[in-house]
């Protein structure tokens, strides 16, 4: 394939150094871990949100956030050797980050996924003490379900569903999967 010069003359094309496998070195992908690390942080990020009323719709920004924190959650559980929770961690995480982006008029959201002692625990923290319980949802209603849904699938997987924090924090856990024998 032809080299294609750029306006200021150089080459379209750059010397990316590889490993002795011939994959780029300074890649933004890491590798899969072939055997899941267990007993530590999977991920651990915050970010700022504009704060609002309660009922005020979320500017769309803050909203797309929940998918971005979503993906990189997805992201670390393949990094991790956990992807077999992969679905039932992004639902979670996009409820819970959903919840408090919603309910909460805070500035900043944390997400939070550790390994230890054989659970996966997913918390969202806000920072601003609330009631958080699951509740019933009207038969029309186009929300409040949520939590419902993350009790649900944290029971589905051994785990447990709470809050802490005077309800800043909501949080489940689930078992995290066997390792396969060799």
């Amino acid at each position: 394939m032809p080299t294609r010069l750029l306006p200021n003359g150089r080459s379209g094309q750059r010397d990316v150094p590889t490993d002795h496998n011939g994959t780029a070195a300074n890649s933004a992908v890491r590798k899969h871990h072939p055997v899941p690390r267990r007993d530590h942080d999977v991920m651990n990020e915050r970010f700022t949100v504009l704060p609002r009323s309660r009922g005020a719709t979320p500017r769309s920004e803050d909203a797309c956030r929940v998918g971005v924190m979503r993906r990189i959650a997805a992201a670390r559980l393949r990094y991790c050797g956990l992807q077999a929770l992969t679905d039932d961690v992004m639902l979670i995480v996009s409820e819970l980050l959903t919840n408090a982006l919603l309910h909460s008029g805070t500035s900043e959201i944390r997400l939070k996924l550790t390994a230890k002692e054989g659970f996966l625990r997913i918390a969202v923290s806000d920072g601003v003490p609330s009631r958080i319980a699951p509740g019933p949802a009207g038969q029309e209603a186009e929300s409040g379900r949520g939590l419902i849904l993350v009790a649900a699938l944290a029971q589905h997987h051994g785990g447990t569903f709470g809050t802490s924090n005077q309800g800043a924090t909501a949080w489940c856990t689930l078992a995290l999967p066997q390792q396969e024998a060799s």
